[in-house]
């Protein structure tokens, strides 16, 4: 990176924080009490992640150390980095807020994102990291017309991308404004300038050990949030929810379902997008091409799935911890009978404000630099695979059919993070009221949608075809993403439109756009006899040996 552009980020970083620090109105301030510890700890992790960047620059010399850290990182290290990407701000400050509100409810998400897990091992770890190398377009193209699928892939890449960097940017803004005492808008911005200067400085790698030293300190720091909210009832589960439903408004009612979703077909969609949408994340799938081998993938996801079981099982307890720390405060956590619009920085802070009221100060600067920490390595990771979808797949191999030099794809892939940022930054005003895990679960419909039944089908099914691939991938890509647009959720509360006006009436559009592209890459299949198809068709066994034994994986993806 340029100095001049160096310097220019740490400007409009640290012009928001001199605001602050002079007391002159550079940007406008909630009146409220400097939190030093917590202000400290953020910054501490802000400039050694930042090194942490730029030492990895130094290594980044081609394009696979960039996209895949040279495919040197462990199983072991890979599994915490997947775990670190999964345990973002959907996982932590979501789910712990949905269990804050909805109670027992609120589980459903922990559940539907742990139980991907199984589709990943079985069907795809291996497979991909025998196909892949640079990104899941690699394999889904590898006995394809390169041009249409990878247009679909890049398309579907950047989609869930936007969507999953619109959650994790609603969780930081969040996180800073509760720190700082700064209007949301600007702290959007910090975030986003942040993550912008993890990816540029030092891709895959800087992303990988970044994301490795988060995992760490969010177990650590949510294990120790569990055990302080298990501490006050003598480790006893029974006494916390019998405490939750004597000081929640709902009573008995959050510890039953319904409360979150409330219709069966809702429910159903909602699984599917969280089961399946697992399998089609862009930023995990670039993950298995950063482990030398495919035994190193399987391992990566035997590690993942442990830890992230773990995980998902103290945010509940977090969860209600924070109903019977806070909730017995109604002048602050009730407001006109409903829970947590009081709560600075919404529900979605429901653990952060836990934080504080277990340990102090002091431990709420742990736990927010450890959120923090948690949501700018997965942004980072998230923006690193959509740059690297439109430098690679769109710009590299379909505009200059391979005639690009690694430098030249490096510089395109960093100029569409700046533009990412930007489009991140914008996004993420626009859905501040939303619930984080709520905005990941739509990313997952995206998934679930059009990546994952064109990954499914390419790699496992002899007679799927160019044309079946992409036109499928389409259909169901474009017609998850329209009925995302037209529920409540964004219809209502993004747009403004009134209450109840919402044309599609349900939380997730997977019941019925997953299906459908499915069934669209059969029939379309099915009916391609073109010559084309009949080649791609042959060249199946030779894709299947390579999958499943991994023989010239060297070579994979470069069709």
């Amino acid at each position: 990176m340029s100095p001049r552009l160096y310097f220019l980020l740490l400007c409009a970083f640290l012009w928001p924080v001199l605001g602050w620090a002079t007391g002159l109105d550079f940007i406008p301030l909630h009146r409220r009490e400097t939190n030093w510890p917590a202000i400290s700890m953020f910054a501490f992790f802000v400039g050694a992640t930042v090194w942490l960047s730029r030492w990895a620059a130094a290594r980044a010399r081609a394009a696979a150390d960039f996209y895949t850290g040279s495919r040197g990182i462990s199983g072991f290290e890979n599994g915490l980095a997947i775990a670190g990407d999964y345990m973002s701000a959907a996982s932590f400050l979501g789910i712990s807020g949905l269990v804050f509100v909805n109670g027992f409810d609120g589980l459903i998400f922990s559940i539907g994102w742990l139980v991907g897990w199984p589709v990943v091992t079985f069907l795809m770890a291996e497979r991909l990291r025998n196909l892949g190398k640079f990104t899941f377009a690699d394999v889904a193209a590898y006995r394809f017309a390169q041009m249409p699928v990878r247009a679909f892939a890049a398309s579907g890449s950047l989609a869930v991308v936007i969507f999953y960097l619109v959650a994790q940017m609603v969780g930081a803004g969040q996180l800073v404004q509760v720190l700082f005492g700064i209007e949301y808008a600007y702290a959007v911005l910090i975030v986003g300038i942040v993550m912008m200067a993890y990816v540029l400085l030092g891709g895959m790698t800087s992303t990988t050990w970044v994301q490795i030293v988060k995992a760490v300190l969010l177990l650590v720091g949510t294990t120790l949030m569990a055990l302080g909210v298990l501490l006050q009832f003598d480790f006893n589960p029974e006494a916390l929810f019998a405490r939750a439903v004597a000081v929640h408004a709902d009573g008995g009612a959050i510890m039953a379902p319904g409360g979150l979703i409330r219709d069966p077909l809702s429910a159903i969609s909602v699984g599917l997008a969280l089961m399946f949408g697992t399998a089609g994340l862009p930023h995990v799938l670039m993950r298995f091409f950063t482990v030398p081998n495919a035994r190193e993938a399987r391992k990566s996801v035997a590690w993942a799935t442990g830890w992230i079981a773990y995980f998902y099982i103290l945010t509940f307890i977090i969860g209600f911890g924070a109903i019977v720390n806070l909730l017995p405060q109604p002048a602050q956590f009730y407001v006109d009978g409903q829970v947590s619009q009081g709560l600075l920085g919404g529900a979605n802070m429901a653990a952060v404000h836990l934080a504080k009221a277990l340990g102090g100060d002091l431990f709420l600067g742990f736990i927010s630099a450890v959120a923090l920490a948690t949501i700018l390595a997965v942004v980072a990771g998230l923006t690193l695979s959509g740059a690297t979808a439109v430098a690679h797949d769109l710009y590299a191999t379909l505009w200059r059919r391979g005639r690009v030099s690694m430098d030249e794809e490096r510089q395109v892939s960093k100029m569409t993070t700046l533009g990412l940022g930007m489009v991140a930054v914008a996004l993420g005003i626009l859905f501040e009221q939303q619930n984080v895990a709520y905005i990941v679960m739509l990313a997952f419909s995206l998934a679930c949608s059009a990546n994952f039944p064109v990954l499914f089908m390419s790699v496992l099914w002899r007679n799927c075809t160019t044309r079946g691939a992409s036109v499928g991938g389409f259909i169901g890509l474009l017609l998850a993403l329209g009925l995302t647009l037209l529920s409540a959720p964004v219809w209502e509360n993004v747009f403004g439109q009134p209450v109840g006006s919402a044309p599609f009436p349900y939380a997730s559009p997977a019941i019925f756009s997953m299906p459908a592209a499915f069934l669209s890459i059969w029939l379309i299949s099915r009916f391609d006899q073109s010559p084309q198809a009949v080649h791609e068709r042959a060249l199946f066994d030779e894709q299947l040996i390579r999958s499943e034994t991994g023989f010239g994986m060297v070579n994979a993806g470069r069709r």
